[in-house]
């Protein structure tokens, strides 16, 4: 907590479960009702594997839609008033659905009004590691009492053209239906979701925020340096997930061959990736 912001985490998952400013809580309440989840960290996948297996080095694999590190306990390594520090590293459990050695970091730091989460990741072992990272951060809305959910609206820094990356099953079609035209705003309504995620490639925005017209408050969400956004939200919740992605789901068409999974990393034994996204409160 600072002067400005009051942020709460919990070690399982290394999750965000509280985001606290000018006396209201921005992160969805985590009601299993809709969906239990605040903010977890997508890890080593992002998505759904086809079939929910992958193959590698001669073996078939399962792993669970969106990894396991969010079902996890992290050691908390660093804690102070305004930071903290979780790590996950390999285990027996691990090795049998993903056969890597690795280390997961997650640091979360307030500074002023905005919090900033990084991912590191370190291969630790003596073999390529291959990983897909993404944050599933929930917002409430709307944001204050006596406004409805379709009175926000998502806006982003720019005006973009992009298509919505049509999703079957929890699979990409490798189709993109017209969406976003020369446009800034995403009116939200509790049938945008009704397919599925919006799934957005090539944004050229930094950052979108999420507002109303009829509240001065809101946030700004920071993208840049992710290659993929996705944006969900449970039927009939309030919230909405913003989703900053290295990686997705597996195409319809994938072979399931891990080292060959679009949106993957490759990470030679020593070398370590790092990326973060910040959100600033209003």
């Amino acid at each position: 907590m600072n002067s400005q912001l009051q942020a709460s985490m919990d070690p399982l998952g290394a999750e965000l479960r509280e985001l606290k400013a000018h006396g209201r809580d921005y992160l969805w309440s985590g009601d299993p009702a809709w969906w239990g989840k605040c903010s977890p960290v997508l890890f080593p996948i992002v998505g759904t594997l086809k079939d929910n297996h992958y193959h590698y080095g001669g073996t078939t694999h399962t792993l669970p839609r969106h990894g396991f590190a969010r079902d996890k306990v992290f050691e908390a390594r660093q804690l102070s008033d305004t930071e903290a520090v979780f790590t996950m590293e390999d285990d027996e459990a691990t090795r049998i659905a993903y056969p890597f050695r690795f280390l997961l970091r997650l640091r979360y730091l307030l500074v002023g009004n905005r919090l900033t989460v990084t991912y590191t990741v370190i291969n630790t072992g003596d073999a390529p590691l291959f990983f897909s990272l993404g944050a599933h951060s929930a917002f409430a809305v709307p944001l204050m009492p006596g406004s409805t959910y379709d009175e926000h609206y998502l806006e982003f820094e720019t005006e973009e053209t992009a298509g919505r990356w049509e999703l079957k099953d929890g699979l990409l079609t490798g189709k993109a239906v017209p969406f976003l035209d020369h446009e800034r705003r995403i009116p939200l309504t509790k049938g945008l979701f009704a397919s599925d995620a919006i799934v957005l490639k090539g944004l050229e925005s930094r950052s979108v925020s999420l507002r109303s017209d009829k509240d001065d408050h809101g946030l700004r969400f920071g993208i840049g340096g992710w290659p993929h956004l996705g944006i969900w939200a449970a039927k009939d919740a309030d919230f909405v997930c913003i989703e900053p992605w290295q990686g997705h789901a597996d195409p319809v068409s994938h072979d399931g061959r891990l080292e060959r999974k679009p949106g993957m990393l490759r990470l030679a034994p020593a070398e370590d990736w790092e990326n973060s996204w910040w959100v600033e409160l209003f």
